[in-house]
């Protein structure tokens, strides 16, 4: 497990935007909403890192070749090209502001020189292309080198255009829009093992599109009651089996998983599986809907297993048993006694994320006062880490971080009482071979690799 490691790439820094509105993330620093990091997501390869924030702003990070005068690293991670997805709109039917905030990032597995991304808000989902442009075409018989029309009586012969050489330009441009086919919140994404659909989810219908096709999607799930006061739960999340292009998953705000089959019906409303622990009676209390709501589910890359986060546990189940999880993990269950106080600052409905690494050992997922929790499935060991400033500093080791929950408290723990509910890590995503991850702290973005003896 990689139970130490070692800082890669510094802080993504604040970026001063002066229209918007600024939220306070700790007791020293004022940061801008729009800067908020809402997604992070590394391409099929690893080698393209994509960060979306508040602002609809998409970063894109590229990974560096190993250099033989550092040895130590594995190459860094640098912006590569940064470009505006989403700007805010306002239903006028409605009368809703619709933002601009990038709510998932998911990739396309490469078929040629360019990448491509699919990016969302709340109601409208885009393909990117992004190119790279080295050479430009020159000697155009229509044409001036600096872009003039020429007059066509005064051309007496004709010239073969040639590429040149030019400084390197990443484009990114907008290839489709698939919008109009929502009616609440967009909440996932996730592209089919096909490699030309994808399903979008909102709070009660999953849709599947075609990847060339814009003007209309299929409905493959409807949860929406005929009377809405009868609306007992709400879809969380929905992801595409990494290898059936016919089944998919999707969570529920009761805790609960359903496993469809696109095979059996055109709609999927009837599910193949049904994934619940039993609750027991004797820890129910008036916040237990609330904690055992998933907020994130992710399928193994093998397909074997998926991984589902709710507030409190990380929990494994094998797709072949439905009644319990094979594997569960506390991720902070020293908050269990502060639920109170977490519904009063609407901390108890904050959406963490989770994710495995590429052999399926291990798995991570974040949670207050910057910290984040990574478990290995084989040991049962698990570690907290801290992704701050102060602690990352390039090429330091992170040390293991703990929690007292009451007591006497040791030299390097830090009290329950203490931690920072403004400092949180919703969403983190693990390298799909090496062991490197990105972890994103409010408007932070923190890359961390195995320390290398």
């Amino acid at each position: 497990m990689t139970s130490f490691l070692h800082v890669l790439c510094a802080i993504l820094e604040e970026k001063k935007i002066t229209d918007n509105f600024p939220v306070r993330s700790d007791s020293h620093q004022f940061v801008f909403s729009a800067d908020i990091i809402s997604t992070v997501e590394f391409n099929y390869s690893g080698e393209l890192l994509a960060t979306g924030d508040k602002g609809g702003r998409v970063v894109i990070f590229q990974h560096e070749q190993e250099s033989k005068n550092r040895p130590h690293l594995r190459g860094e991670y640098n912006v590569y090209s940064t470009f505006q997805s989403h700007e805010p709109e306002f239903d006028y039917l409605k009368s809703l502001e619709i933002e601009e905030k990038i709510n998932k990032i998911r990739w396309l597995p490469q078929q040629n020189a360019a990448h491509f991304l699919l990016s969302t808000n709340d109601k409208t989902i885009k393909l990117w292309k992004i190119s790279e442009r080295d050479k430009r075409a020159e000697g155009y018989n229509l044409k001036d080198e600096d872009g003039r029309l020429r007059d066509p009586f005064r051309i007496t012969s004709l010239r073969v255009p040639v590429l040149m050489p030019m400084d390197l330009m990443v484009e990114a441009s907008p290839r489709r829009i698939f919008a109009n086919a929502h009616t609440y919140h967009i909440n996932s994404i996730s592209v089919n093992s096909d490699h030309e659909t994808y399903l979008s989810a909102d709070d009660l219908r999953i849709n599947l599109w075609h990847l060339e096709i814009t003007d209309r999607s299929f409905n493959i799930v409807d949860i929406k009651p005929a009377n809405m006061e009868e609306l007992t739960e709400v879809i969380t999340a929905a992801e595409c089996h990494p290898h059936q292009c016919n089944v998919f998953v999707y969570s529920s705000s009761k805790g609960t998983i359903r496993l469809c089959d696109m095979r059996a019906a055109a709609l999927c409303d009837r599910h193949s599986k049904f994934f619940e622990e039993p609750e027991d009676p004797s820890s129910r209390s008036f916040f237990s809907e609330i904690i055992s709501s998933i907020s994130d589910v992710k399928f193994s890359h093998s397909g074997r297993y998926m991984m589902t986060r709710d507030y409190l546990s990380v929990k494994v189940w094998d797709l072949n048993m439905e009644n319990r999880p094979v594997e569960t993990y506390q991720v902070h269950e020293y908050l269990r006694s502060k639920l109170c106080s977490l519904y009063e600052n609407d901390c108890i409905f904050d959406k963490f994320e989770c994710c495995w690494n590429g052999s399926d050992s291990a798995i991570m997922t974040g949670s207050y006062n910057n910290f984040f929790r990574m478990f290995d499935r084989n040991t049962r060991r698990d570690i907290t880490l801290e992704a701050s400033r102060e602690s990352s500093k390039p090429r330091a080791t992170l040390k293991p971080r703990k929690v007292s929950t009451g007591g006497k408290r040791k030299k390097d723990e830090i009290s329950v009482d203490s931690l920072d509910f403004n400092k949180k890590i919703l969403h983190t995503a693990w390298h799909p071979k090496d062991n490197v991850i990105a972890v994103a702290a409010t408007n932070n973005l923190y890359i961390f690799q195995d320390k290398i003896n």
